[in-house]
């Protein structure tokens, strides 16, 4: 199996031909992401979460005819924010990007997509066709910029307890590569329940500003010390960021090996592996968690089915070290503060 060609990019661009642009308004506190394969790409899509809002997945399963997608869209603004997928179409639609159905019809791109519910923070503002044109139009292989932009612009974690509690999510992008040429990228938005954990130490990295001088708590152990009082108190609360919707932390997981459908949504359960070793608690009511996974084609891997179940390794790895570097990348805004503050 030759090696593969993969740049040396520690972020999701290190698997040839994948590209990611952004939008990002600081002031209305969102944004959107663009993660572009203008060849296609094999999907696969899981989703854990209790409350997801997503755009054509159902392209995705084993049993439907698509074959591949072009782009997928990580969007804030909840699901008025997937009107942002109408400017990615519209830009690959120009560069002729797409499937053509019959002679004479414009390609016709693929387009998935998910978002984030950051409407608390900033001015309460989504991205449109506009913003999505423009994160296509921006995207490149190579670097990827990481922390408070684009879909991880408005995102935050650690809210078990009142949202002004929370501490900055953000977006980020990790790699892992093996001997055998095959490379698995992965890119993060986290705006989670749940806290975030250092996998490698199980130490926390972010959670509820709970102490008198912002000191930060695990979410799982307030949760546990509230009384069923509490919870039955709290109910009634329209602000509750556990309420199904209000949170979400979205994955796309790339991958040069040559993978159907089938196994390309495996490897999206495989990859959710690394959100439950960064975020805890992870994957409730509350959370729209989504993984999606786009696969190249590059590297077989049909001479050796374990090598399946070593994508999947990869794969969680690198959506763990993702999910840690987006909120230690993070910078505050809108009153939210990041951890480094």
């Amino acid at each position: 199996m030759p090696n593969s060609a993969a740049p040396r990019e520690d972020a999701i661009t290190a698997v040839p031909g994948i590209k990611l642009g952004h939008w990002t308004n600081r002031r209305w506190a969102t944004g959107c992401t663009a993660i572009i394969c203008e060849q296609g790409a094999t999907p696969g899509y899981f989703g854990p979460g209790g409350a997801p809002g997503t755009l054509d997945t159902d392209l995705m399963r084993a049993e439907n005819a698509v074959a591949r997608v072009h782009a997928i869209l990580l969007t804030g603004g909840s699901l008025f924010g997937l009107e942002a997928a109408a400017g990615i179409k519209r830009l690959l639609v120009e560069q002729g990007v797409g499937d053509r159905l019959a002679p004479g019809l414009p390609p016709i791109p693929i387009v998935a997509g998910a978002v984030v519910f950051d409407l608390p923070i900033g001015q309460s503002r989504h991205p449109d066709r506009d913003a999505g044109y423009r994160a296509a139009r921006a995207a490149r292989a190579g670097a990827v910029e990481q922390g408070s932009v684009g879909v991880g612009t408005g995102c935050t974690v650690g809210k078990a307890g009142a949202r002004q509690l929370a501490v900055k999510g953000g977006l980020g992008s990790a790699a892992a590569r093996h001997e055998s040429g095959l490379v698995v990228g992965a890119v993060v938005a986290t705006n989670s329940v749940g806290d975030i954990i250092d996998p490698a130490t199980g130490r926390l990295v972010a959670g509820v500003r709970a102490g008198p001088n912002g000191e930060m708590a695990r979410s799982a152990e307030l949760m546990r010390a509230k009384s069923y009082a509490d919870y039955v108190a709290e109910a009634g609360q329209t602000a509750d960021a556990l309420q199904a919707g209000a949170n979400t932390t979205l994955a796309v997981v790339a991958t040069n090996a040559r993978l159907h459908k089938g196994q390309s949504k495996r490897l999206a359960i495989m990859a959710s592996a690394g959100l439950a070793r960064a975020i805890d608690p992870v994957f409730t009511p509350g959370d729209g968690d989504s993984i999606f996974t786009l696969a190249t084609g590059e590297v077989d891997i049909s001479p050796a089915p374990a090598l399946l179940t070593l994508l999947g390794i990869l794969a969680a790895e690198a959506v763990g070290q993702a999910t840690l570097r987006s909120v230690r990348q993070a910078t505050g805004l809108a009153g939210v503060p990041a951890i480094g503050d």
